[in-house]
């Protein structure tokens, strides 16, 4: 087996930074080792996503403007093996490319150009969460059926008519949480705070996530019975 890149130290102090931007790049990695973590900097999108494949470190910070392989593909293809948590960043600001990047299975997305110390916040709150045993987040939960859809937490499990649903470590997480507030109107900075663990950053992030999980356990979800829409307020858990 290959070495990892990450060998000489523990994974969750490690931070694969892929940013073509030398500039960028420099000043992450500082502010990044100034708050304890190891990084491994590459610039090319395909090394990136090698890199991530022989050792996954704690997190993925992910430039989207990338030569060789665009930071979208490195995205779809590290959602196909791995789960460690990407953080997307990129010079474009739409909104389009923002419920892109998190479509494609980012876990959070910051615009360029951006605070340094946000960056490492946001950062430690991904590696934290994803830190946490599962029983930490699901102990207790019995298994609910809900006609064709068997969700159970403790084993972070979902088939639907008997076949497993694919869901990413923070799709699981925000369903969880919902599930364990039932009926309750949840703000999208409730589960911003709750799920991703800080209290600012972009709400389209739970937005785009709560699409998702929509599209993978709805019946139909153009008309959601699951997750409701409060108006004005956020989602509910309506089982």
């Amino acid at each position: 087996m290959p070495a990892s890149p990450y060998d000489s130290v523990v994974p969750d102090t490690a931070v694969l930074l892929i940013e073509d931007d030398p500039t960028v790049a420099d000043i992450v990695t500082k502010y990044l080792r100034r708050e304890g973590y190891e990084v491994k900097h590459t610039r090319d999108g395909a090394d990136g996503l090698n890199l991530a494949l022989k050792g996954p470190p704690g997190c993925i910070v992910l430039d989207l403007m990338l030569p060789s392989l665009g930071g979208l593909e490195v995205c779809r293809q590290l959602r196909l093996a791995l789960a460690v948590p990407v953080l997307m960043l990129t010079a474009r600001d739409t909104e389009d490319d923002r419920v892109t990047g998190l479509e494609v299975g980012a876990d959070d997305y910051l615009a360029k150009p951006f605070s340094p110390r946000e960056l490492v916040a946001r950062v430690k709150a991904l590696i934290r969460r994803d830190q946490l045993q599962p029983s930490a987040l699901d102990d207790g939960v019995e298994p609910i059926q809900i006609g064709s859809l068997h969700i159970d937490i403790g084993r972070r499990l979902v088939l639907r008519k008997g076949t497993e649903v694919s869901l990413t470590a923070r799709e699981f997480d925000l369903l969880t949480y919902l599930i364990t507030h039932p009926r309750q109107a949840l703000s999208r900075g409730d589960l911003l705070e709750a799920v991703w663990g800080y209290t600012f950053g972009d709400p389209s992030t739970v937005t785009v996530h709560v699409r998702r999980l929509r599209g993978k356990l709805e019946t139909d979800p153009a008309h959601p019975e699951l997750i409701q829409t409060v108006w004005g307020v956020g989602y509910r858990w309506s089982p």
